[in-house]
Order: C-alpha cells, then structure tokens, then sequence
C-alpha cells in the first residue's frame, strides 16, 4: 500500500500504548513518576515500535479516583511536573516520531474545582447551570450504580443550596451539564489548548456518559467537537470508550467518512477473545469477529487484551462471564464489581509463556488498532492488595531492583514473588531474545509491515479444527493469513485459500520457513500446542514485510 495515504490516516496502523505518568519513572527522586522520568525513557517505547503514546489523566487532581477528579484542565498536577516538563516530553517524543494522545475526562469534575465551588456557592451562581440539580430526584435503579461497592446513589445532597447534584460516578465527581452552551464552548477550549501544545488527539473517557441528557441529537456535541479538531488539525483523532453491543455503538462513529469518533474501542470483542482464552476454543471471538461491523471508511476500531480499569465481562451471559470467572479469577478478591477481573493477564495465564505470546499474537493480527497497557510488553503482575481496580497499576519495572524510584510513593507497591522485579524487568529481557518484550517487539514489526491487517478486508476462515482461529486480510494485492491455536494440543490445519491464483507459496513472517501453496488453494499443516503463524501469499523470494510485492 501507499505510504503517503497510510500516513494520512495514521491511526489505521497505529501501536497505541497507554501510560500512567505517575507509575512510570521517577525522575527527580521524589517516589513518584513524572514527565522528567517518562521523557527518559522514550527510547524504550522507541525500540519497541509504539507510535502513539496514551497518557492517563495528568492533570491537578486531590488524586480520589487516581487522576480522574480533576480540578484544573489547563495545568499538570505539581506531583508529576509543569507544563515545562510536559513540553519537552512532547518534543521529545515528537524527535522519535512518536504522536501523543491524553485522556479527555470532562463529563465530570472533581468537587473541589473552581467551577463546582461557584456552582454550589448560591442557586443563583453564574455557574450553577455549569452542573446538574434536581429539587427531588427520582429514586436511582441498581442498575446504574458504576461503582456498586462505594456508592448507593447518583445523586448527592449539597446542603447548603439544598438540592441534589448528578455523579455518574462517585459523590465526589459531580457531572458536567454539557447540555449547557457554555460548557461545551468550554470543553472546545480544553482540546484547543493541549493541541496547541502538541497533543494529536484524545481517548475520551466515558462518551454514552459524556453526552447522555444533551437534547433531541446527542450526538451533535461529537460532531462538532470532531469539526473543532479538524479546523485545527486534520490529522487529530478522537478515540472513544464506547462499551455498547455493536448495532448501538456505530452511531458514535458518525455518518459519512464518521464524523465523530475516530476510533471505538471493541469491547464485545475483548470480552469474546477472553472467553475463547478460558474455552481454549475460538469460536465466541469469531463469532464476534463475523459480527462486528465495518466502521466507516476513515474510521476504525481499537483492539486490546486489557486496559487500565476492570477486565469487564459485562456484555457476556452470566454463565459465560462465570466461565471467565473459573478460569482466570476464581477467588472473590480478584473480581470487582460482580462483572469483571481486577487482574493481569500473566498472572491471569499462570505464567504461561506459550499462551501469553499466542494473545499478544491475536492481539496483532486482528483487524484493527492495537492499544497495549504499560507492563504488557514485559509481562507484567499485578497487586491484589490494593482496592479495587488499582491492583493493575502497578510501577513499571526497569531492572531487578525495580528502577521505578529509589523511593515509591505510588498508591500501589510493586508486587512481591515471580512476578516481582527480581523475575520480570525490561534490562533482563532485553538481552533475552526468548522474552516477552522480544517478542511483542518483533509482533509490533511485523504489524507495521503488514498493512493488510489494518486495512484489509479480513474474513474468518473454516480452519478445520475447531481450536483454531484462522483470518485472512486483503489489501490491494497482498494477503496475510493469521493462524492462531487456542488449545493445549497440536492441531491439524486445513485451510482453503481462493484467489491467489499468482501466488505459489506462504511465507512465515513470525519464524523461517514457507509453506507450498498448491494450485487448488488446498493447505494443510501442523500447529503446536498454543501455536501462532502468520502467512503473507507470495511469488518465490518475494520481500517478507512488502506488501507491494507481486502477490495477488
């Protein structure tokens, strides 16, 4: 494929990696990280192959819900650096050609930020329409409850104006009433500033929340917040977390060429792809995968094996979700909220090596946006004594010492055990070319050679075994077809391959070796117990990663 037009829609093909500045490095030896300790280490995420790095909330926050309470949009919480530190990481990162997305949290504030203050000072506050308040709410369903263990309501009483304020959230983050005019010329602002400052889009947190309640069209606030980026810079992107069935969640995309958010993450997708880790069977991803819906021709979907909040396992049956439950977190400590894991998937996995590298692989070869987490390259733990969703943001650990900090402050210790610093740092694996972190490095390499599993058409083939997960991608002259065994037992592959009429062999791009292709596209070979191949049709000695190669 072009270069010229891949680079014009970056995302398609982007490695997205999603960062806590304050569980990352440490740069001035006060415990916590900063800007000056991520700026360090650039050269890590350079190596690896990221080209978009994901920042979590950085902003001024009494830090109750892990950034996510913020009372300045303008500014870079002290703990973490100034807006100085910020711009030379930018620059910095923008040297390695790396783009920088942040979080966008503004359907809720904190309630110790100014605007709440002045809202919540006299009912008749220029900004008490900046929030939400009801004389007498009607009572709050269970079912809307995000956070079942710490609150009982949506609605808290400020007694000194004597009415209810909303909280989607916890009583702490009232919402933004984006309703308003004002907020959302406010809100415009906000994105305008970080973009002045280098920032290429944002994920926005939250988005059925963010514009729940607007009016007759929503949706309207997405398309003109995406309008405002364009005007001033085309090239930027919003990256939804939008956890819907599909038929719900494709009008976040917009009409057209999608004229709201750029990318949705697929939920459905992860939630199936987990399922299908605990059956060692496929099946329930494919079925997702056939399923899911083409986005619109300059939009995309963002794929991930885990994030920075809950493993949700919401949109699963009960008895799916409590087969997830069984087999990766069966203890009650490692689930929260009745619908998801409060874990990591190496740990999740026993440790396997061989099951690991096989997600990481379907991670990659899946048809859209790959987003890691920090720690994933490496294999990273988690801490099952911190509350909550916390026990997955962890310090990140450099070397067998740890390297994070002489002195960590971070909410969450680093773990003890085999999953301590002692048995899983980056300096170890870089010299390990069996590790994690090699591995995911040349996954990264190979999916960035391969823009036929970004762009391409992608249908799931009959592999002839049920435990595997067979896909093929096309894109203007090249195909890749990606193998994937689920099961702990070497499977016999048979795959039929039409249309590749010039093509006479498959070239392995993860190991050496090619496979025959016959003329009536008739291939049969052996996969290893949790084995991966990823197979480009090819002409003889054609170019491994070319996809402009004579292929058909």
């Amino acid at each position: 494929m072009r270069l010229t037009y891949t680079a014009d829609l970056w995302w398609k093909n982007a490695v997205v990696y999603c960062l806590d500045v304050e569980t990352y490095k440490d740069g001035n030896g006060d415990g916590i990280g900063d800007f000056r300790g991520l700026t360090q280490q650039i050269d890590h995420l350079d190596r690896l192959g990221v080209t978009c790095i994901w920042l979590m909330p950085f902003f001024p926050t009494p830090n109750r819900d892990d950034g996510y309470d913020i009372t300045d949009f303008y500014s870079v919480d002290p703990r973490l650096g100034t807006l100085g530190d910020f711009v030379e990481f930018m620059r910095t990162a923008r040297d390695r050609g790396i783009r920088v997305i942040a979080d966008l949290v503004v359907n809720h504030t904190s309630d110790e930020h100014p605007w709440f203050k002045e809202a919540r000072s006299s009912r008749d506050s220029a900004k008490r329409d900046w929030y939400i308040w009801k004389d007498d709410p009607d009572p709050v369903d269970p079912k809307d409850l995000v956070f079942p263990d710490k609150e009982d309501s949506i609605w808290e009483l400020d007694e000194k104006t004597g009415q209810y304020y909303l909280h989607s959230f916890y009583r702490f983050q009232p919402d933004l009433n984006v309703a308003n005019p004002e907020v959302r010329d406010e809100i415009a602002r906000v994105l305008g500033f970080w973009m002045e400052l280098g920032l290429s889009g944002f994920r926005v947190d939250a988005v059925p929340f963010l514009i729940e309640g607007i009016g007759p069209d929503p949706h309207e606030f997405l398309a003109d917040l995406r309008a405002f980026m364009n005007r001033r810079d085309g090239t930027s992107i919003l990256l939804g977390e939008v956890n819907l069935p599909y038929p719900d969640l494709m009008e976040y995309f917009g009409d057209g060429n999608g004229d709201q958010v750029t990318m949705c993450f697929d939920f459905i997708g992860m939630q199936r792809f987990h399922l299908s880790m605990a059956r060692q069977n496929p099946q329930a991803l494919a079925e997702s995968l056939r399923e899911r819906p083409a986005p619109p021709d300059d939009s995309h979907w963002a794929t991930f094996v885990r994030n920075h909040d809950e493993l949700t396992l919401d949109k699963l049956t009960e008895a799916e979700k409590h087969e997830v439950f069984d087999a990766f977190g069966p203890d009650k400590d490692m689930q929260v909220y009745d619908r998801g894991l409060r874990r990591r998937l190496p740990p999740m996995l026993g440790g396997d090596q061989r099951r690991l590298k096989l997600a990481y692989s379907v991670l990659f070869s899946l048809p859209g946006t790959p987003v890691l987490f920090y720690g994933e390259e490496i294999g990273l733990g988690e801490n099952l004594e911190a509350e909550g969703r916390m026990a997955v943001r962890i310090p990140m650990q450099w070397s067998r010492s740890g390297g994070f900090s002489p002195d960590p402050k971070t909410a969450v210790p680093t773990p003890e055990g085999e999953y301590g610093p002692r048995h899983v740092n980056v300096d170890d694996q870089r010299r390990d070319p069996d590790s994690m972190l090699k591995w995911i490095t040349m996954l990264v390499e190979r999916y960035r050679e391969s823009p036929e599993l970004a762009w391409g058409r992608y249908e799931v083939l009959d592999a002839g075994d049920e435990a595997v997960l067979a896909h093929r991608a096309d894109a203007e002259g090249g195909t890749v077809i990606a193998v994937h065994n689920f099961a702990d037992r070497e499977a016999e592959v048979e795959l039929v391959l039409r249309d590749l009429d010039h093509c006479e062999v498959l070239t392995d791009l993860l190991v050496d070796g090619t496979l025959d292709l016959p003329s009536d596209g008739r291939v049969k070979f052996a996969l290893e117990p949790y084995g991966t191949r990823w197979l480009r049709a090819a002409v003889p000695d054609a170019p491994l990663g070319n996809s402009s190669a004579k292929s058909h």
